[in-house]
């Protein structure tokens, strides 16, 4: 069929004379990055006025490929959007496509075929390289994004603040390595536990996939898997963050105050280890004891590792019990010390879920029966998805993987039943109706980092399935990673690299201050976010649409490493499970 050319003539200047008056113009939002063959397909037109149909184009726009029917417009319960769905999931055919829409235009270009989102998955895992500190990142591994170490952190000071009599105030000590948190070049234990925790069970529940994946950095040849060489370049920085004569864990390793918008290690401020506390010693047990059990069969490539990191949870668990509810409050911590620390305080001061998380990972590793008290004590609490100050469900996440191998008084079935019931909730809610998506439960979910809650969603879904085997779950979680790439009311694909319009001005050190026009590359942008806590000027301010493309725009356009973590998660496990969801020819 050859009629694209003769309805974008007839039909669409009329009706886009009509849109001035709306909130927001009219537009086609798609996964920018493509579809799987078999997958769901799903388009949004946003504010469309008057067309009823849409058709999909071959790339070259000589023929309709496809054409569909819009569904009724519908007013999204979070903006002032109206939108139609565009449904394509029966358009099976490989290749590079266009969606046009009489009235409003053309789609970007988007693909269809098997592996449809490698590219962005892999993107995803190489952006923690980026963040690494205390090393060269070198052209062949880093491209044009290339650079000195940055902050060598061979000689930080103790704060008074972490000072003992053992480790006074000023002793200088050695915490290199570690990935910067954010947009920032501070290292927070509490961050870098949920998000190495997330790594590391991305790849006990995809490890077949992951042991053949690559992504292009130093260790790339050394037989161990490149998703582990990442996590463990983390894991041995937050080992010297471990006091040795006492086994609790510094919050932080940290400026003063935070660096200016200027490249890794350009400054040369004094650095510091800050107060340690529970939550810190805790996410630091959970972490050390799954990268314990994980590494135990890379013994040869990685000797000691596994028993260094067993010995160093079980001190950590030590420290905790003798401290079992030490708050990190930096407000009263500067009331009492200086120099002021006013980098992030990741404080925490409710401790129930870091306590369960790591006596799950302990029990899990060790199988020893003194961390099921723990275990038991918390099971019952319900699901939530997680977030840095909420670690509760990726206990359960371990509980439900090593469910076999635990004491037999662990109700992992009761867990199950669980999961699986809070998974159909979302479902059933239906999230955010107007763009398909599970994310959109309630306005709640446009928080700061909402595209993380997004992933998060994406990751619960993803256990459903791997204990039930029932394919919706993977859809469910597949449009989420649709509203990461695209499929928003944004128009943005949060990923920064990828996708015909994404986050190009992220709240991102490194990418403002690098001389290089385009952002450092696999980095998901925290996406829309109505508190607007930067104070910034933003154009929309509605739920689903407060969303800000400018580097001081922190509040929707930082990017974090526990928001990296879940999307690495979540476009692998997708890429994995392509074959048994039936998404790919194969």
């Amino acid at each position: 069929m050859k009629m694209y050319k003769y309805l974008q003539a007839c039909m669409y200047m009329p009706v886009l004379l009509c849109l001035h008056a709306q909130a927001q113009k009219a537009g086609i939002e798609i996964n920018q990055l493509g579809y799987y063959v078999h997958a769901p397909k799903i388009a949004v037109i946003v504010n469309n006025s008057a067309a009823t149909g849409f058709y999909i184009i071959s790339a070259d726009k000589n023929d309709t490929v496809f054409k569909g029917v819009l569904s009724p417009q519908q007013q999204s319960a979070y903006s002032s959007n109206k939108t139609n769905i565009a449904n394509f999931t029966a358009l099976q055919k490989p290749g590079v496509y266009e969606m046009f829409v009489p009235g409003i235009g053309n789609s970007y270009t988007f693909t269809i075929g098997n592996n449809a989102l490698h590219r962005v998955a892999v993107g995803l895992l190489k952006g923690f390289y980026y963040q690494r500190v205390s090393m060269p990142l070198e052209e062949k591994y880093a491209g044009l994004w290339h650079r000195p170490a940055g902050h060598p952190d061979t000689a930080v000071l103790v704060h008074p603040s972490a000072a003992t009599a053992q480790r006074p105030a000023g002793t200088i000590i050695s915490t290199p390595g570690g990935w910067y948190d954010a947009g920032d070049y501070n290292k927070y234990i509490v961050n870098s536990g949920i998000s190495t925790g997330t790594l590391l069970s991305a790849y006990e529940d995809f490890s077949t996939y992951y042991d053949t994946l690559h992504d292009n950095i130093p260790e790339s040849k050394n037989n161990v898997p490149d998703i582990l060489d990442e996590a463990l370049y983390n894991v041995r920085w937050m080992l010297t963050m471990q006091d040795p004569n006492d086994g609790g864990v510094y919050n932080k390793c940290t400026n003063a105050a935070f660096d200016g918008m200027v490249m890794p290690g350009v400054t040369k401020l004094p650095r510091y280890v800050v107060q340690k506390g529970t939550a810190a010693t805790l996410d630091f047990a959970a972490v050390m004891a799954q990268t314990a059990r994980i590494t135990k069969k890379f013994s040869k490539q990685l000797p000691g590792l596994s028993d260094s990191c067993l010995r160093a949870a079980e001190y950590a668990w030590q420290w905790a019990m003798k401290n079992p509810a030490l708050a990190y409050n930096q407000d009263a911590m500067n009331k009492q010390y200086d120099p002021k620390i006013t980098t992030g305080g990741y404080g925490d001061n409710r401790f129930g879920d870091e306590w369960f998380w790591a006596a799950c990972e302990l029990l899990a590793t060790t199988q020893d029966k003194q961390y099921a008290d723990t275990v038991i004590s918390s099971v019952n609490v319900p699901f939530t998805i997680p977030s840095w100050a909420s670690v509760q469900a990726l206990g359960y996440y371990t509980l439900l993987r090593e469910g076999k191998k635990l004491p037999s008084n662990i109700p992992v079935e009761n867990i199950k039943r669980r999961l699986l019931a809070f998974a159909d909730t979302m479902i059933a809610n239906g999230g955010n109706k107007a763009f398909a998506t599970i994310l959109g439960q309630s306005k709640r979910d446009f928080v700061w980092g909402s595209n993380s809650v997004a992933a998060n969603q994406g990751i619960a879904l993803i256990n459903a399935y791997l204990v039930s085997k029932d394919k919706k779950y993977i859809d469910a979680a597949l449009s989420n990673l649709d509203h990461i790439l695209g499929r928003n009311a944004t128009g943005y694909c949060f990923v920064t690299g990828f996708g015909s319009k994404s986050t190009m001005h992220p709240h991102h050190r490194q990418s403002v201050s690098d001389g290089i026009d385009d952002p450092v590359p696999g980095l998901m942008a925290g996406g829309p976010n109505p508190g607007r806590q930067d104070h910034t000027k933003y154009e929309f301010t509605e739920p689903e649409t407060a969303y800000n493309d400018n580097d001081g725009a922190y509040a929707s356009n930082e990017i974090a490493i526990n928001w990296n973590a879940p999307a690495v998660y979540l476009a692998n496990a997708i890429e994995a499970l392509q074959y048994k969801a039936g998404y790919s020819g194969k």
